[in-house]
């Protein structure tokens, strides 16, 4: 934790405060014990815990958990192919600032009217710690995550056009998602623990799925995960289905009144697990999907 001057702080480069209670997973999050650690290992480190895995694997509801968990505010920084570094940090508006000198809307030469702090340069600013997730950090440019070296290490930033730097005032815990769509850099990679959100197996699926449909017969949950689990085991498809489309597949099954014996004796609401027309074909055409 830092103070918001311009001198470095020692508390802006050591782990965030030990008195941060442990993650132990939340009532719509099942984690397994190695996630657990390596979130709690990064809450005691004050470093940024960067999380892979399938889509659909639950690493953005991580963050949501986490903050629920802990009693945090949790802000989110959705990547898109054209984010910059900067703008997590602040947005200069020139443009607003033309215009009120063309019209003569208040005081142009007072820039911090014009100075809009992003994500991170407003977890840096709050009062108290927060959560931070930065989510699909890999669908930005190969020089995204070198951009925000210094500001990850120092926890802090400059703003050149009022020549001041903002240092957090309480380290956010950050949760950085990828889908592996690009390699992330090694000095990057240094500065961060890492988790790799492994497949759920059938018990674990089992409870996740009993947080969001409490109460499901044992019998369909038997035939859904047997034709489940044998279509990701199916060779070629482009998409292998997740553990949120197979909660959307039993919610439209039991809602559909669809029994046991028709999702053994056939697909139904195929769409509903696979999104390319050459996935749908060929699972219709497998005799461990059809039944």
């Amino acid at each position: 934790m830092s103070d918001t001057s311009s001198s470095p702080s020692s508390a802006a480069t050591t782990p965030a405060s030990s008195a941060v209670g442990s993650f132990s997973g939340s009532q719509r999050y099942i984690a397994d014990e190695s996630l657990l650690a390596d979130v709690n290992a990064a809450v005691v480190l004050g470093r940024p815990l960067l999380v892979k895995g399938e889509p659909g694997t639950g690493k953005t509801m991580l963050a949501s958990a986490v903050a629920e968990a802990l009693g945090m505010p949790l802000r989110i920084w959705s990547i898109k192919s054209t984010t910059k570094a900067i703008d997590g940090l602040y947005h200069y508006d020139v443009v607003q600032r033309l215009n009120d000198a063309r019209f003569g809307e208040g005081d142009t030469k007072d820039l911090r009217r014009y100075i809009r702090l992003g994500v991170l340069g407003q977890a840096f600013s709050a009062e108290r710690q927060e959560v931070v997730l930065i989510d699909e950090i890999d669908k930005a440019d190969l020089e995204f995550p070198n951009d925000l070296l210094r500001e990850l290490d120092e926890m802090a930033f400059h703003i050149p056009e009022l020549d001041e730097t903002v240092r957090a005032k309480h380290r956010p815990i950050l949760i950085i998602t990828s889908n592996a769509e690009k390699e992330l850099p090694d000095a990057f990679l240094r500065r961060c623990l890492f988790h790799f959100i492994a497949f759920p197996d059938k018990d674990r699926m089992r409870r996740i799925v009993d947080v969001h449909l409490p109460g499901l017969p044992e019998r369909m949950l038997d035939v859904a995960f047997t034709k489940f689990y044998a279509l990701r085991r199916q060779d070629g498809l482009r998409k292998k289905p997740s553990t949120s489309e197979l909660v959307d597949w039993l919610t439209v099954l039991v809602r559909m009144g669809v029994s046991p014996e028709d999702v053994t004796a056939r697909f139904p609401f195929a769409g509903v697990l696979l999104k390319q027309e050459q996935d749908l074909e060929a699972a219709r055409r497998s005799p461990g999907t059809r039944g």
